[in-house]
């Protein structure tokens, strides 16, 4: 069983245990290993953390689970919503009930869906020069149960609320994303059981093409990732050479543009899957150059992939602008009109700093060094 899932007074925090660990729990406390599955229902198709209130669970059951086991969720320090129905929260990862380690999730309601980005680490150590998480600094990775614990709040929060953009109120969240604070391949080992848990039939039951890991470019662990599990990647471009992509996302400077390239079609290859979704935020003058979209052209027309324009949305301190209208127009007319599909993200929530690259959250006791002093120092799990 994970490790992470244990609390002080040695229970077991049942969020983040997979169909196979919570069949040993079950086992490991004298039951059959059916009463994991009528547990998972109740955990994650349900959202229940009462264990009295699972009636279809043996009294005795139910009585031995609450001297031995817990479902522990992130506390909500503060939650806020925009103008557009996007919905925000800060919450505090630290068990301790004040600010002083948090992360932040969004939900992005559409006409005949809902998307919630999570996030994976407190903080971010990869040091994306255009990206508001990257200053915060890194603190830690969250673990499985950190992070399925935010989808099981998620959906307690906004079932108990009006429905959002007519979907049902017991189907509010029809989509999951890995891009919210933090990089996720670098929590290798938390966010592949969590992506499990999010697609079993008995788990949270979301379509494999609509759960999306995202990554800045960690090429070894989008190979194994390609061998170990089964979702939507989306990979974070920003630039279509190595010189501008070494200044815009220093993980360039330990995996070029061509070895990247390479991890995605093998990615393809591997899951049958549709293709790779490439991110690219616009940033005036500096990659939304018509000379830019040319040189994407040559790296991309004719494979699998399609490329997602990000308007940049700002933040203090940064440096960059955002492209104008008629520059991200341009971008995308010259990528469609040469065989690259290319569409425009529309910004949500960027009057609660929800939007792409606005999340920050809360960190403290900072312990990396960003990516772009020390490149090659970076700790990913294996």
């Amino acid at each position: 069983m994970t490790d992470t899932a244990t609390t002080t007074d040695a229970r077991v925090n049942l969020l983040g245990l997979t169909r196979s660990e919570l069949e040993a729990f079950a086992s490991s406390i004298g039951e059959k290993p059916f009463r994991a599955r009528q547990l998972m229902k109740w955990l994650y198709k349900r959202s229940v953390a009462d264990f009295g209130q699972m009636t279809d669970l043996a009294k005795d059951f139910r009585a031995r689970l609450g001297t031995v086991a817990e479902v522990r969720v992130p506390e909500v320090l503060l939650r806020q919503a925009s103008a557009d129905g996007t919905r925000k929260w800060l919450l505090s990862m630290d068990g301790s009930g004040n600010a002083s380690q948090a992360i932040e999730m969004v939900y992005i309601p559409e006409p005949g869906r809902g998307t919630l980005c999570i996030s994976s680490q407190i903080g971010c150590a990869m040091d994306c020069s255009f990206c508001s998480t990257a200053q915060q600094g890194f603190n830690r990775n969250l673990s499985v149960a950190d992070i399925v614990g935010q989808v099981w709040l998620a959906n307690r929060e906004l079932g108990n609320a009006d429905q959002f953009a007519g979907a049902t109120a017991d189907r509010v969240i029809t989509n999951v994303v890995f891009m919210g604070m933090g990089e996720p391949l670098a929590n290798y080992r938390s966010i592949v059981p969590a992506a499990e848990i999010l697609m079993d039939d008995l788990g949270f039951d979301i379509s494999r093409r609509r759960v999306t890991v995202s990554t800045s470019g960690l090429v070894p662990q989008m190979r194994k990732l390609a061998e170990e599990t089964n979702c939507a990647l989306a990979v974070s471009l920003h630039a279509p050479n190595d010189a501008l992509r070494d200044e815009l996302v220093p993980i360039n400077r330990k995996h070029r543009i061509a070895e990247l390239l390479e991890a995605c079609w093998y990615y393809v290859e591997r899951q049958n899957a549709r293709g790779i979704t490439f991110e690219y935020v616009m940033l005036d003058g500096v990659n939304d150059k018509p000379e830019h979209a040319y040189e994407l052209v040559e790296l991309l027309r004719g494979k699998p992939g399609k490329m997602n324009l990000i308007p940049f949305n700002t933040f203090p301190g940064t440096q960059y602008k955002r492209s104008t209208p008629a520059a991200i127009e341009r971008f995308r007319d010259i990528l469609n009109s040469h065989g690259v599909i290319a569409t425009t993200r529309r910004t949500r929530g960027d009057d609660i700093d929800a939007a792409c690259g606005q999340l920050v959250g809360r960190v403290r006791d900072r312990t990396t060094v960003r990516l772009g002093s020390k490149v090659m120092s970076v700790s990913v799990q294996p």
